[in-house]
């Protein structure tokens, strides 16, 4: 399988990061033939789609089709697991983040925002996992999955999940089990 460069990475990392997986905007200094020659190589690689802008919600064009319609780009599962990105996790992420954005947020100001790269396989891939099953997932349960310590996985879940990525973690006390913390869906 082919290897993504860095700047291709990157379009992919920060699309992980936006509502609906938008690629767009482009780094910054990517601009002309070179953002051509990019997204060209990332659509024939199967890691990025065009697909029609909604200039309604203010969407970022990549190019005009004409009668005031344009098309974006959004990164496609197969471009989320060319970085090592699993595609439910980067939906998840997704969501999180759209629901956390202000309404005079703008498409520009989004760009601006750290990229969210959640590799798979990694252990906080896991707990994301763990989080989203219906049942959730204890404290006790994640430590045993990741062989971290209890206060790494409080401390994951309160400081990279809920402040960093912005994720919706609820808990609850459940009968005979403790404490069980959720991925709320959106």
């Amino acid at each position: 399988m082919t290897t993504p460069s860095d700047t291709q990475s990157l379009i992919l990392s920060r699309a992980a990061s936006r509502p609906g997986n938008l690629a767009l905007p482009l780094p910054e200094g990517l601009v002309g033939a070179a953002a051509k020659m990019v997204v060209g190589k990332m659509i024939a690689r199967g890691w990025l789609e065009e697909v029609e802008a909604n200039l309604r919600r203010r969407e970022p064009m990549w190019r005009e089709t004409g009668d005031g319609h344009g098309t974006t780009l959004v990164a496609t599962e197969a471009g989320l697991e060319a970085i090592g990105i699993e595609p439910v996790v980067a939906s998840a992420v997704a969501r999180a983040l759209k629901a956390n954005l202000e309404p005079a947020q703008t498409p520009d100001d989004a760009g601006a925002a750290k990229p969210v790269a959640i590799r798979a396989g990694t252990k906080q891939a896991q707990i994301i996992g763990m989080l989203q099953r219906p049942e959730g997932a204890t404290v006790a349960e994640m430590v045993a999955a990741t062989g971290w310590l209890d206060h790494t996985v409080r401390g994951s879940i309160s400081g990279t999940l809920k402040k960093k990525l912005g994720l919706p973690i609820s808990a609850e006390k459940a009968e005979g089990r403790g404490t069980v913390y959720r991925l709320d869906t959106l």
